[in-house]
């Protein structure tokens, strides 16, 4: 776990709603997450977890509210006269380059290297030089344990391999917040274990992030705080210890308990 600034959220989220017809998927969800700090959401499947991550870097518009990142509003901008209007593609593009999104299905460039798909947003977005990209494309494909794939195509890459080659790519635009979204669900079994390793070390040197995800041995032991999501709400949060081993609600005793028979089955 990390040391954690508790003055000012890097990320704050206020009355966050946002429906998909008559389907609630955030319900006025609030949530406020320090610098440093690591924060894990669990939940069962269609609570809501995706939706949020998507929608703090503005993939999903929310219907309403608010979301400051590092002091700055994200999609919205509050005119003089109060009137809310929606945020420029060039300022939304620029706050969005500091959130790093890693998805459950990699969302690599098939036909460009490993190379080329790290180095491909710090070009096109950041609008730096090739040379300066490679260097930061070599420095992040290192730190996933990935220096020699440099060459490679995604479809030579194993699950867990293209996996960590999505997280150095958002790393390598220098965000402040990670955002990952099931990152190890999309893998075979043995292949878990890389990942986790990898978020294990970001988690160490004080990355902020923000995971969904099932994995509740790597959030009891990374995550500073745990948040247990259902129907669109945040039901249930607290330390590790205090949302798996003393859960208050009735609805997250049940979520652990079947997750714990399905790890049961599985095992």
């Amino acid at each position: 776990m990390n040391a954690v600034d508790e003055v000012q959220p890097l990320i704050e989220l206020s009355g966050i709603r946002k429906t998909f017809g008559e389907i609630v998927a955030l319900d006025g969800v609030d949530l406020s997450v320090a610098r440093g700090e690591v924060v894990c959401v669990i939940g069962p499947s269609g609570c809501g977890k995706s939706t949020l991550l998507r929608t703090i870097n503005w993939l999903e518009v929310p219907d309403s509210g608010q979301i400051v990142l590092e002091g700055n509003s994200v999609g919205t901008v509050v005119k003089a006269n109060g009137k809310i209007s929606p945020q420029s593609a060039k300022d939304l593009n620029k706050i969005r380059s500091r959130m790093g999104m890693v998805f459950q299905q990699f969302n690599l460039w098939p036909h460009l290297s490993v190379l080329e798909n790290v180095t491909r947003a710090q070009k096109i977005v950041l609008r730096i030089p090739q040379k300066d990209a490679e260097l930061t494309a070599y420095s992040c494909l290192s730190q996933v344990g990935l220096s020699d794939k440099t060459g490679a195509l995604p479809d030579q890459l194993s699950g867990g391999q293209q996996q960590r080659v999505a997280i150095a790519r958002a790393l390598s635009m220098n965000p402040t917040l990670m955002l990952m979204d099931e990152p190890t669900s999309a893998l075979d079994p043995e292949l878990v274990g890389d990942v986790l390793g990898v978020l294990q070390k970001l988690a160490e040197d004080g990355m902020t992030m923000i995971i969904v995800t099932h994995e509740l041995g790597f959030a009891a032991k990374f995550a500073d705080r745990i948040l247990f999501m259902d129907k669109g709400l945040i039901v249930e949060e607290g330390t590790p210890q205090q949302l798996l081993q003393n859960p208050e609600t009735d609805r997250l005793k049940l979520f652990l308990k079947q997750l714990g028979e399905m790890n049961l089955i599985l095992s």
